[in-house]
């Protein structure tokens, strides 16, 4: 179905497919997790990235990873391997099509959401970022998070909205998330097989005491993660290794709920795949205390003991994973690196848009320069195809 076509859909259709519901109880949790950083809520710098670099040129798309120098390297790769292959988009059937079509004429009318999530909470505008944010993908995401269903895909979109802007997400900067990285404890690097961006979690690099910078951590990395989409894929790859991790260094209940309401509530449908090696029995024992917390379609993606080497590329794969690539983290050269580079990725990203006509429900493949043209461009296609087929009725 065209995009004009999606565009003009309407209707009631009943509800498809079986997916996760919304955790429910953590939003009060992760809201609590505040800090003394400076914040500025539904700042005209929200979803943006942390360095004023412009960017230049295209998303890197696969291709053999580059020939390094003597002695391991230090910095990010900036290119998928040549056998990395992202899935792409998968079709939709005509009722998900018209379920689209509601979710996006009703966020399209939307001018403000609330500041918070608190009942009551003051409204503000929508600003650029935040549009641009409800790309067609990301509506979908929301559908499928909540069965189809309109009402509740709706309803969790603008509490996404409100969440960014009470939790501060986009107000965590390079500098401010710097000392929690200094030992490389997080680390976003190469590719799986499906080109899913891969970010590893060394528990047992924590450098820092518990606090809520660490949870704000999690957040900037993961939404860096997502900065390294290539066209055609929207999951990221989790490697969380625990080994040397102390029985310190496991968070608490409290923390858990607060990581799943961001994985699980704010970033629905973007996991992959996690994988989880060297468990030590206490971090089992804490892994069955949050199950129920966790939903089985996360559960589902969660692989205990796996062979990395199954799931990423050997000369992707970092060696402490058992992998051949030789890198060794240097937070000196890692840290500005990546900020460098998954901000050029993001200005690219928003540049695109502006030259696309800021429309909400913008494909992420134009967006990370795939081979998608625009949705506008397309609309100007289809109508013009209409335009030549009604001359022709009237002739």
């Amino acid at each position: 179905m065209s995009a004009a076509e999606t565009m003009r859909n309407s209707g009631v259709v009943p509800e498809l497919q079986n997916e996760k519901q919304p955790l429910e109880s953590t939003d009060a949790v992760a809201a609590s997790t505040q800090s003394s950083r400076p914040r500025s809520v539904a700042s005209s710098d929200s979803f943006k990235s942390t360095s004023s670099q412009v960017a230049t040129g295209t998303a890197s798309t696969a291709s053999s990873s580059p020939p390094r120098s003597h002695g391991p390297t230090s910095t990010p790769l900036n290119a998928l391997c040549a056998s990395s292959k992202p899935p792409g988009t998968p079709a939709l059937t005509a009722q998900q099509e018209t379920m689209y079509a509601q979710v996006l004429a009703t966020v399209s009318t939307w001018t403000s959401v609330p500041e918070s999530t608190a009942r009551g909470a003051k409204s503000l505008p929508l600003n650029d970022d935040e549009k641009m944010w409800m790309s067609r993908e990301c509506l979908l995401r929301y559908l499928r998070a909540t069965k189809w269903s309109v009402p509740n895909a709706l309803k969790r979109l603008q509490g996404t909205l409100s969440w960014r802007r009470e939790y501060g997400a986009d107000t965590f900067t390079g500098d401010y998330i710097s000392p929690e990285n200094e030992t490389g404890k997080q680390v976003i690097m190469g590719w799986d097989n499906d080109g899913r961006p891969c970010l590893y979690l060394n528990p047992g690099r924590q450098n820092t005491k518990m606090s809520d910078r660490q949870i704000h951590h999690l957040c900037y990395m993961l939404d860096r993660t997502l900065d390294m989409l290539p066209p055609g894929q929207e999951t990221s790859c989790l490697l969380i290794n625990f080994k040397g991790a102390s029985s310190g260094a496991v968070p608490t209940v409290g923390q858990a709920k607060a990581v799943l309401n961001i994985l699980q509530n704010h970033n629905p449908e973007r996991l992959g795949k996690a994988l989880i090696s060297d468990l030590p029995w206490y971090v089992s024992t804490f892994f069955k205390l949050i199950s129920p917390f966790i939903d089985p379609v996360t559960r589902d993606k969660m692989k205990f003991s796996p062979v990395l080497r199954d799931y990423i590329p050997p000369e992707q794969l970092w060696k402490e994973f058992g992998g051949d690539l030789d890198f060794e983290y240097n937070h000196k050269a890692y840290w500005p690196a990546l900020v460098e580079e998954t901000t050029r990725r993001k200005d690219a990203y928003r540049q695109r848009w502006q030259k696309g006509g800021n429309m909400i429900g913008e494909y992420e493949e134009y967006l990370r320069g795939g081979s998608k043209k625009s949705l506008s461009q397309e609309l100007k296609e289809a109508e013009a195809i209409l335009s030549k087929e009604t001359e022709k009725l009237t002739v």
